[in-house]
C-alpha cells in the first residue's frame, strides 16, 4: 500500500476523508454478512431441538471468543498496524460463516459462533483506526458515521437472510461468507495503514495487555474505566433485548424465519438515520457528555417499556427508543474514551472496552434467555433496563475535555 504516513504524522483532510470512506465501506459489508446470519441463530437452534438456555449459550459463544481476542487484537494493531489485524478478522469471519452454512447440529453452531467471534474482535481496531485518522473534535461524529454503516448492514442483512433462507438453510451462511471474502480482498487492495510500525529507536514502554482491563476493575471511577462501564452496560441492555427478540416476537406475535428480517430492517433504518443525519446536530447542541446522557435515558425507557406494549402499533414506537438511545450512547462514549487514552495505547483501550462489552454480550443472552424461560417473557427487558439505569448514573458524573463540549467545525 502507498499513501500511508509514518507513525505520528497527521493525515491531511483529504486523506482523512478517503480513509474514513474506505473503512465505512468495509465496516458496512462486514456487518451485512454478520446480520444475514445473526437473526437465524436462535431459530436454527430451535430446529436442532435446543432449549432457550442452550440458545443463550450458542449466542454467547461469539462474545466469549470476542472478549478474549479483543485486547490482543488491539495490542497487535498498536504494534504492527491496524490493517493486518482487520484482514485477519475478515478471514476468520469468512471461515465461521462457511461452517454456519453447513451446520447440522447445535455443536456446529457453537463452533461457527466461536470462529466468528474471533474475527469479531476487530471492532476496537476499527475504532482505533478512526482515532488515528480523525481529529479529536470530530471523532464522535466520525464514529457515528462508522456505526451508521454497520447499522445499515444490520438493517439490510436480516432481510437478505430471510430471502436467502427460502433458497435453502445453507444459503444465509454461504452468502455471508462470500461477502466477507470479497470484503477481505477489498480491504487488502484499498485500505491504507493508519498506524504504521514505529521506526528505528527505542520502543515505547508497554504494560501487559491485560493491565488495562485490570485497571478498569481496580479503579472504576477513573475517566476511561467509567466510560468503559457505561459502554458495557449499554451493550448488555442492547444484547439482552436482541438475544430474546426473535423468541419474544415468535411467542407474542407469531414472527418466523421468513418475517424476522423485516423487524431488524425497521430497527436498523432508525439507527442509520440517527447516526448518519441526526447525531452531528445533537452533538453540536449537547456535547458528547450530554449526548451520552440522553442516549442512556432513552435506552433505559425503551427496555422497560418493551414488554408493556399490547400490540404492534404500540410496540413500533417503543422499539424506536432502543436504536435511538444506542445511536447516541455508543459513539459519544467511544469518542470520550479516545480523548482520555494515551495516543500509543488507543488500540489497547478500545480492545479492552470491547472485552467488557464482550463480557456483557456473554452475560446478556444467558440472563435474558434464562429469564425468558423461567420467569416470563417480560423479565429479560425489565432486568436489562434496570441494569442500564443503575450503571447509567455514571453518565451524569462525567468531566469532558473542552473540545468535547462543542461540535468541531473542522471538515472530516
Amino acid at each position: 500500500m502507498t499513501g500511508s504516513p509514518t507513525r505520528g504524522e497527521a493525515p491531511s483532510q483529504r486523506d482523512q476523508f478517503r480513509r474514513l470512506s474506505i473503512l465505512i465501506a468495509i465496516a458496512f459489508v462486514d456487518m451485512l454478512g454478520a446480520a444475514i446470519v445473526f437473526p437465524m441463530v436462535p431459530l436454527y437452534a430451535i430446529r436442532f431441538q435446543a432449549t432457550p438456555v442452550t440458545i443463550g449459550l450458542v449466542i454467547a459463544a461469539f462474545s466469549i471468543a470476542q472478549l478474549l481476542g479483543s485486547p490482543l487484537w488491539g495490542r497487535i494493531s498498536d504494534h504492527y498496524g491496524r490493517r493486518p489485524a482487520l484482514l485477519a478478522g475478515l478471514l476468520a469471519a469468512t471461515m465461521g460463516f462457511t461452517i454456519f452454512g453447513f451446520a447440522n447440529a447445535v455443536w456446529v453452531l457453537f463452533v461457527s459462533r466461536l470462529i466468528q467471534g474471533a474475527g469479531g474482535g476487530m471492532t476496537g481496531v476499527t475504532q482505533a483506526y478512526v482515532s488515528d485518522s480523525v481529529p479529536p473534535g470530530n471523532r464522535a461524529k466520525a464514529l457515528g458515521w462508522l456505526s451508521a454503516a454497520t447499522n445499515l448492514g444490520v438493517m439490510i442483512g436480516p432481510a437478505i437472510g430471510s430471502l436467502a433462507f427460502n433458497l435453502g438453510p445453507q444459503y444465509p451462511g454461504l452468502i455471508a461468507a462470500a461477502l466477507c471474502l470479497v470484503n477481505a480482498w477489498f480491504a487488502w487492495r484499498w485500505l491504507p495503514e493508519s498506524n504504521p510500525p514505529a521506526g528505528p529507536g527505542p520502543a515505547p514502554e508497554r504494560k501487559p495487555v491485560w493491565h488495562a482491563a485490570w485497571q478498569v476493575v481496580r479503579h472504576p471511577k477513573g475517566p476511561v474505566p467509567r466510560m468503559i462501564w457505561i459502554y458495557a452496560a449499554g451493550m448488555l441492555g442492547l444484547f439482552a433485548m436482541t438475544s430474546v427478540l426473535a423468541l419474544y416476537l415468535n411467542a407474542r406475535f407469531g414472527v418466523s424465519e421468513a418475517t424476522i428480517g423485516y423487524v431488524f430492517l425497521y430497527v436498523g433504518a432508525l439507527s442509520v438515520i440517527m447516526r448518519s443525519l441526526l447525531l452531528g446536530p445533537i452533538l453540536h447542541r449537547l456535547g458528547e457528555p450530554g449526548t451520552l446522557r440522553v442516549g442512556t435515558i432513552l435506552l433505559t425507557l425503551g427496555l422497560l417499556a418493551y414488554p408493556l406494549a399490547p400490540s404492534w402499533w404500540v410496540l413500533a414506537p417503543v422499539m424506536a427508543l432502543i436504536p435511538i438511545g444506542t445511536a447516541l450512547l455508543f459513539p459519544a462514549t467511544t469518542a470520550l474514551m479516545s480523548h482520555a487514552s494515551e495516543p500509543a495505547e488507543v488500540g489497547t483501550t478500545m480492545g479492552v472496552a470491547q472485552t467488557f462489552a464482550g463480557i456483557s454480550r456473554v452475560i446478556a443472552p444467558l440472563i435474558a434467555t434464562w429469564a425468558f424461560q423461567e420467569a416470563g417473557h417480560a423479565w429479560p427487558f425489565l432486568l436489562a433496563g434496570t441494569i442500564v439505569a443503575m450503571v447509567g448514573v455514571l453518565a451524569f458524573r462525567l468531566d469532558a475535555p473542552a473540545h468535547a463540549l462543542r461540535a468541531s467545525k473542522e471538515p472530516v
